[in-house]
């Protein structure tokens, strides 16, 4: 039997047009140049900045392309707060967040910043009006993610955005896993700084986007030349670049049908799951969920096992949890819902993509009870 992949969320196959886009690019020439051969290269990222800016319905000098969507978090955060710095040294953000978004907190901490980490409900939400009242007179940044990575939970960016401006505090989101699925409008979303990884949306690894509003200042994380605006110093990666402007643009086009279809997958599989394994928890149910995330708690089921016979059945998941030190430890977002123990340790996300059939669903669903009962013994804690 073929193999099933539903680790999209982790990364996706890049697409036949990407390839092709990447190709004859491999050996492009430094778009720095003055010659021909340089002038010609240019032309290749001045077109994709373009597309990508289409797709943002932002304009094209407000797009800096990075390594990855890591980066892209780092230069927001690091780069705005260190431009900002002054007598206001306050930043907001989740308990939720992305780990390259933590860590850029913990180093403006490490600097002399203020945090505050908010927390979320059971569901994985913020509240807007947690989020308005921790916005001090001292702060100059917030950064909340658009949609989670472990649990798909959608957050009001919009209206966390608007309440930011309001008090002249700007904004960033890390909108990573949202592309292809949810609208990436920087001015329906309000957000200053927004962050992109081609590889999730079917691009090339090792390449990223960071929309910089016009007129919001960012000190750039390394020195060199003065690519991306002065942002980012190193010689663009053409090919790499023409590889997630093709794969953007086809995301955006096929999203009108591609969401509810996968969504429509996802509830399937969550119904099944439900339906066969009574006491299963859905992690993120009664929130807005990205189409193709569904993140499920097992009780009594280390969840590294479950994913070995997954594996081994041909079925590629994920977990929410991670293997550290030789002992399950529960992830900080399935940590920050409150799960029980029992829950956290058996954490799975099935994360869908534009290729998931029904056949394949319909096989995991066939197959998951069985391979649930194979490792499922309760665990201490």
């Amino acid at each position: 039997m073929a193999r099933i992949y539903l680790d999209h969320a982790a990364t996706t196959p890049v697409r036949p047009e990407a390839v092709a886009a990447m190709a004859p690019l491999l050996g492009a020439y430094n778009p720095s140049s003055l010659h021909a051969e340089g002038r010609a290269a240019r032309t290749v990222v001045d077109d994709a900045r373009a597309s990508v800016a289409r797709v943002l319905s932002a304009a094209p000098r407000e797009i800096v392309f990075t390594g990855s969507g890591s980066e892209a978090d780092g230069l927001a955060l690091l780069g705005a707060a260190r431009a900002l710095v002054g007598s206001r040294r306050h930043v907001v953000t989740s308990a939720i967040e992305h780990p390259a978004v933590l860590r850029a907190v913990d180093m403006l901490e490490g600097e002399g910043w203020r945090a505050t980490r908010l927390p979320v409900d059971a569901r994985g939400l913020i509240d807007p009006a947690a989020f308005a009242a921790a916005l001090t007179p001292d702060t100059v940044l917030a950064s909340i993610m658009l949609a989670n990575n472990e649990i798909g939970v959608v957050q009001p960016v919009a209206e966390l955005a608007r309440l930011a401006r309001a008090r002249g505090v700007l904004f960033h989101t890390d909108a990573v896993q949202a592309a292809g699925w949810l609208s990436l409008d920087v001015g329906a979303l309000g957000v200053d700084l927004l962050s992109l990884s081609a590889h999730k949306f079917h691009g090339p690894k090792g390449v990223g986007i960071l929309f910089v509003r016009s007129g919001v200042d960012v000190a750039p994380l390394s020195g060199g030349g003065g690519q991306e605006r002065g942002l980012r110093a190193g010689t663009e990666n053409v090919a790499g670049i023409a590889g997630l402007a093709t794969a953007l643009a086809l995301a955006e086009a096929e999203r009108p049908e591609a969401s509810p279809r996968v969504a429509a997958l996802r509830d399937r599989l969550e119904a099944a799951i439900r339906a066969q394994i009574p006491g299963t928890i859905v992690n993120g149910a009664g929130a807005p969920r990205l189409p193709g995330i569904l993140s499920v708690a097992f009780a009594d089921v280390p969840s590294d096992a479950l994913l070995m016979r997954l594996d081994l059945d041909g079925i590629a998941a994920s977990a929410g949890s991670a293997c550290a030190a030789g002992a399950l430890e529960p992830s900080h977002v399935t940590a920050a819902l409150g799960l029980d123990a029992r829950y956290r340790l058996g954490t799975i996300r099935f994360s869908l993509g534009r290729a998931t059939t029904e056949a394949e669903i319909d096989a995991v669903i066939r197959r998951l009870p069985e391979l649930l009962a194979d490792v499922r013994t309760p665990l201490t804690v």
